[in-house]
């Protein structure tokens, strides 16, 4: 009776707008659907830096590799607010690392596509950051306080990323015939999957019910998904680009766009560590966070040692 109390009483604060924070009583439900979440969004923002890292020393202008510098330096910080608001959940780091490194952890399925040429530099940073935008616009209102709080600052530099990479997809689109032809390779590989960044219809997910429950989550994935495409077919428009959906038409009536079906076999392919570039990413993550032990070891080091001159003080 004690829990059932518990539960209509964390309930009503959800409907009353209130934030859940670290240490107010919540269901085990709510708790461990937030580590899952909140986690995979922390590995996408670390992943995602590798497709972008990729480009550093090939951009073709000094500008433009300052922005793509200052882009990847923000995506750090993006995981480090978030791996500190999923440890406010009662895990630490090293198990949120441990498991995406295991394989039971996972991460958007986007970064596990190859950055061919400097115009998917453009396509990431218009059509997933932008993807990326839509989605955590809404969950600056999530129900989690730590979540919420972070997610205004993200957002916010999100918007900055979305737009550097669509300054890259016009400049190419309204370049040469060649530098045309490259921005609509881009956008035509990167749709797609930006498309499945929303995660599977509603139908299909099995976590929808209780994040719209909880306010974890103010929209559902297949609005989200919407939401992006009227926006973005719109914005191809504009620089000359054609999306590559051959089903996508105007519905004059409704006053807005209707698309074509998903490949969810891919999308589940990819999901499942058989995406192109999969086991590179992982790999490469691994490997980063082996030869940055001896950092975090004197950065602890450092710090009990700092302590213990205080007790003595």
């Amino acid at each position: 009776m004690e829990d059932i109390k518990k539960l209509e009483e964390f309930q009503a604060k959800i409907d009353a707008d209130l934030k859940i924070e670290p240490k107010d009583w919540m269901p085990e439900e709510y708790r461990t659907h937030l580590q899952r979440q909140i986690s995979q969004h922390a590995h996408s923002e670390v992943i995602g830096m590798q497709p972008e890292g990729n480009w550093i020393s090939r951009a073709p202008s000094l500008r433009s590799k300052v922005v793509l510098l200052a882009k990847i330096q923000d995506e750090a910080g993006h995981g480090q607010y978030l791996y500190s608001a999923a440890e406010t959940l009662g895990k630490s780091r090293d198990e949120y690392l441990e498991e995406l490194h295991s394989g039971k952890a996972k991460y958007s399925s986007i970064f596990n596509y190859p950055t061919l040429t400097w115009a998917d530099i453009g396509a990431v940073g218009w059509l997933v950051d932008g993807a990326a935008i839509v989605n955590q616009v809404s969950l600056q209102r999530t129900s989690y306080g730590p979540y919420s709080r972070a997610m205004v600052r993200i957002c916010k530099e999100e918007s900055f990323h979305q737009r550097q990479g669509y300054e890259i997809m016009a400049t190419c689109a309204l370049g040469t015939p060649e530098q045309k032809k490259m921005a609509q390779d881009a956008l035509n590989r990167f749709w797609w999957p930006s498309l499945m960044m929303f995660g599977p219809h509603d139908s299909e997910s099995a976590h929808t019910a209780n994040a719209m429950k909880w306010r974890i989550k103010r929209e559902t994935n297949d609005e989200l998904r919407d939401k992006f495409i009227q926006k973005t077919v719109q914005q191809a428009e504009v620089i000359g680009l054609t999306v590559p959906d051959p089903d996508l038409k105007w519905n004059e009536a409704d006053g807005r766009y209707e698309y074509g079906e998903i490949n969810w076999d891919e999308f589940w392919n990819v999901v499942k560590g058989n995406g192109p570039c999969n086991k590179q990413r992982m790999r490469h993550h691994i490997k980063a966070h082996e030869d940055g032990t001896w950092v975090r070891e004197a950065a602890i080091a450092y710090a009990e040692k700092q302590k213990s001159k205080q007790l003595v003080a």
